[in-house]
């Protein structure tokens, strides 16, 4: 028998513990103090945390831009995640799995949740240029069946060349797009993407 797929969590009461919200949520710190508390995630098989709205699964959500562009894709057939498929997206990430990486319930468990996000990342495109990271939201939507067993840790990446190739195959039509330019295409994008899309002045710094 395979074994099964492993993912990150929370339990949902942790999350309203802190304050429950839907939506963006900006005021980070004050979650991430209480979600990567040592003894807090732990592991779930797949299957169950996407049936069970009590645990949140942690998914990291990384925007990348250069020079006021941001990179975009469309998830095609071969998307891990049927129900997003056909969709557009401005986020690249996925569910966090074991690793030699990743060990639990120490007190570096954010650290080593970040080298993670790398290897997620680098699973699905070719970062090939040094950039920043930082996180700048969290994204909570509990209205469907997708977001309610997700919580997504929206990182903003800027990077300093536009200097980014797919690795994964369900990466389709991938271009850095202007903000005015998506707002064009809105209404096929998944809905974390219009989430994040709205509120993109919010967490990009201003250009210098």
């Amino acid at each position: 028998m395979a074994q099964q797929e492993q993912v990150l969590v929370v339990e949902r009461k942790v999350l309203e513990q802190v304050g429950m919200f839907n939506g963006l949520e900006f005021d980070v710190e004050r979650y991430l103090c209480k979600l990567f508390a040592p003894g807090i995630p732990c592991f779930l098989p797949r299957s169950q945390a996407e049936a069970d709205p009590a645990y949140k699964q942690l998914i990291p959500y990384v925007i990348m831009s250069y020079d006021g562009k941001y990179l975009t894709y469309v998830r095609g057939r071969r998307a891990g995640e049927t129900r997003l498929v056909g969709l557009r997206s401005i986020g690249i990430g996925g569910h966090i799995n074991p690793g030699d990486d990743l060990p639990l319930f120490n007190d570096n468990f954010y650290e080593a949740y970040l080298t993670a996000v790398e290897r997620e990342v680098a699973e699905e495109v070719s970062v090939e240029t040094s950039h920043t990271d930082s996180i700048v939201a969290l994204l909570n939507d509990d209205s469907n069946e997708v977001g309610s067993v997700h919580l997504g840790v929206v990182h903003h990446w800027i990077l300093d060349a536009p200097k980014v190739s797919r690795r994964e195959q369900m990466i389709t039509q991938m271009a850095f797009m202007a903000p005015a330019e998506l707002q064009q295409v809105r209404d096929t994008m998944e809905t974390w993407s219009q989430l994040c899309l709205d509120k993109l002045a919010e967490f990009t710094p201003p250009a210098t």
